[in-house]
């Protein structure tokens, strides 16, 4: 065998490898969600396989070249488009953008980076959104498309049109609600992955919810309508219309280069998320009589950008632990200026990826913004590999374990009461119904426990020490590091029931506590010791509750953690009221919105402060049912009517609590 087969042969396993490799970093993007390597790294091994293949005239079938994208997998019903919906042919080289323009006007507008989508419109309505899928085959979200948060679903025009888009969330959205999601696990990693879960959910309420927008870059079809063989006069059309198109510049050979730039310095300036550049021609005719590819269209053409990277030193893997008990890499290095800001550090995603890069301390290390927004690491020269995965949890110092799920190999704390896994503990411990502290939402505790801030309940009142450390954290300054401090001195004053309701003891909510508190006299001692047979002799009281009770007192870690949080707050007595039995006896259930009252507990309050009982369920033993509705087909009311339970409205409820002050 000669040198030039052997080579040949090389190329071929070279070929197959990166097939193998890009279609599964594709798959595990697209259909799942996880990333396995970088955008930088993909385009890199991508670019290499298009040029092998180029060479040697050897392309795999399922080349991710030739093949537009994954099956679709969802249980939404599919649906052929009538005319494939092919990719774009690409370049990094603005020059190469001027060369295919010639001489013609084109139009250069943001290329988005979101789901793309199919709409089709009928006698003004919107009649069907189906989305790209694998090119040839998409999904049907009409009813998704339908809460696009700017998507008109009627129109002045009354014949059929079709236009393609791009459906997006914003960077300032997608910050929004992966901060309300609680598993750091379960966050999104781009705007992209979450837009492509929202358009393609089966309830449309969450589509809603998520502020998908809608951008139209090219109209199929508008019968009877004269553009003037335009493609911006299409764009102006479909303005007229209600439509949000994409953000474009028209350019020509003079002034192509310099618009480029002009969109490479707006970008920093974008809350939507565009990894690159489109280009088309505004000629209509000419562009479609250029014809295609077996893949690429000629009458537009694509521009990613090139990547600015820096060179730096890795100093550290900083491992962040979350509720769920994933732990996530974050790579911390030598600071480097990119794309005008300055970076020190970037998301790693997991072990499967740090492994990857064969990541190591005092690595010499390339890093980029993604879309040139996200810091992430495109290589690693020296790739010395001698990271040592933590065999310990950084927050609790409990045994660690690898776990490996689709191919990616992720870090988990196994320790079950490790402290980052009780984000929920402490969350309803400040909460405004226990210790009313203010400025402790869960993301803001996750982030001090992750720091070691926070390892009891007691640590919340000694968080003044770790003042540099956490005016220095996003979101943070002195000034809401010094309100944060007034609102936990202030929760020092605390009722006995509510600080109990603060422990989080199961089946105990805040109702129960004051009854127990109540009639055990509102001594700390009476409440610690009470046996189970004592509970159960108060009203209202059952074997459940009161065995939880005891049970808790009964462990004496509970106990000493008890007395130590104690001795953190002074203790004041429930307020009382000039009318306090007004409601001895007397129990109600609330249901459906309130009026005269901040919301449903602060009603319960008055009930329970005034000698009443508030619960949840109407039963033969409910005295009111409170409901300002009292024609409402609810559960509550007909239960009530069918066990002759009285429904008044709450003017009704204050004039039978003599409070008619507050109407």
């Amino acid at each position: 065998m000669n040198k030039s087969d052997i080579t040949s042969k090389d190329k071929s396993e070279r070929i197959k490898e990166l097939v193998e490799l890009l279609n599964e970093a594709g798959k595990s993007y697209y259909a799942e969600g996880t990333e396995i390597m970088s955008n930088f790294q993909y385009d890199a091994l991508y670019d290499e396989l298009a040029a092998l293949e180029n060479e040697t005239g050897y392309i795999l079938s399922n080349s991710p070249t030739i093949n537009v994208g994954y099956e679709v997998l969802s249980e939404l019903p599919k649906e052929r488009h009538e005319s494939p919906m092919l990719s774009l042919d690409k370049t990094k080289e603005p020059e190469a953008l001027k060369a295919w323009l010639k001489n013609q006007k084109g139009l250069l507008s943001w290329k988005l980076d979101g789901l793309t989508i199919v709409l089709t419109y009928n006698e003004g309505s919107l009649v069907k959104a189906v989305t790209r899928g694998n090119g040839e085959v998409g999904e049907i979200i009409t009813n998704n498309a339908r809460v696009f948060k700017n998507l008109p679903v009627n129109i002045p025009y009354r014949g059929k049109l079709i236009i393609r888009g791009e459906a997006i969330i914003t960077y300032s959205d997608f910050n929004k609600i992966n901060e309300i999601i609680p598993e750091a696990d379960a966050k999104y990693k781009n705007p992209r992955n979450l837009c492509s879960g929202s358009v393609r959910q089966l309830n449309n309420k969450i589509t809603a919810e998520r502020n998908v927008n809608f951008f139209a870059f090219s109209l199929v079809e508008a019968d009877g309508v004269d553009f003037h063989n335009s493609r911006e006069e299409q764009f102006k059309w479909l303005n007229t219309q209600g439509f949000d198109v994409v953000g474009y510049k028209a350019v020509d050979s003079t002034n192509i280069l310099e618009t480029v730039g002009w969109f490479e310095k707006e970008i920093t300036n974008n809350d939507f998320p565009s990894d690159g550049l489109v280009i088309i021609y505004d000629d209509i005719e000419y562009g479609n009589s250029l014809g295609r590819t077996a893949k690429f269209p000629r009458n537009a053409y694509a521009f990613k950008w090139t990547d600015e990277t820096a060179q730096t030193v890795l100093k550290e893997i900083e491992w962040s632990a979350s509720r769920t008990g994933l732990i996530n890499p974050v790579a911390i290095f030598e600071p480097v200026d990119l794309e005008g800001t300055k970076v020190s550090r970037a998301s790693v995603h997991n072990i499967s990826i740090m492994e990857g890069l064969k990541l190591g301390i005092g690595d010499e290390i390339k890093v980029f913004k993604a879309n040139m927004i996200i810091p992430q690491i495109a290589e690693n020269l020296t790739q010395s590999g001698n990271m040592e995965i933590p065999k310990v949890c950084p927050v609790c110092g409990k045994p660690t374990q690898i776990k490996q799920t689709n191919d990616v190999k992720s870090l988990y704390c196994m320790n079950p009461d490790c402290q980052a896994k009780h984000v929920k503990s402490f969350a309803h411990f400040v909460s405004r119904d226990a210790m009313n502290m203010d400025g402790l939402s869960e993301a803001t505790l996750e982030k001090f426990i992750q720091h070691g801030f926070l390892k009891k309940f007691k640590d919340l009142f000694h968080l003044g020490q770790y003042k540099e450390s956490i005016i220095t954290l996003e979101g943070f300054g002195s000034k809401s590091f010094d309100n944060l401090m007034a609102s936990i001195e202030k929760s020092r004053r605390v009722t006995l029931p509510k600080f109990i309701y603060g422990l989080g003891i199961d089946n105990i909510g805040l109702s129960n506590a004051k009854m127990i508190v109540k009639e055990l006299g509102g001594s700390v001692e009476s409440v610690v010791d009470v046996t189970r047979e004592r509970l159960v002799k108060i009203d209202g009281v059952g074997d459940v509750i009161a065995d939880s009770f005891a049970s808790y007192f009964e462990d004496d870690t509970h106990r000493k953690d008890f007395y130590e949080l104690l001795e953190e707050v002074e203790l004041e007595e429930e307020k009382s009221d000039k009318k306090a039995d007004t409601l001895e006896g007397k129990t109600f259930v609330i249901t459906g919105a309130v009026s005269h009252f901040p919301n449903r507990n602060a009603l319960k309050e008055l009930i329970e402060q005034l000698g009443g009982k508030a619960t949840g369920s109407v039963t033969k033993n409910t005295s009111y049912l409170i409901n300002n509705d009292a024609a409402s087909a609810s559960s509550k009311n007909k239960t009530a009517a069918k066990l002759g339970v009285p429904v008044i409205t709450e003017e009704e409820f204050l004039a039978l609590a003599g409070r008619q002050d507050l109407m």
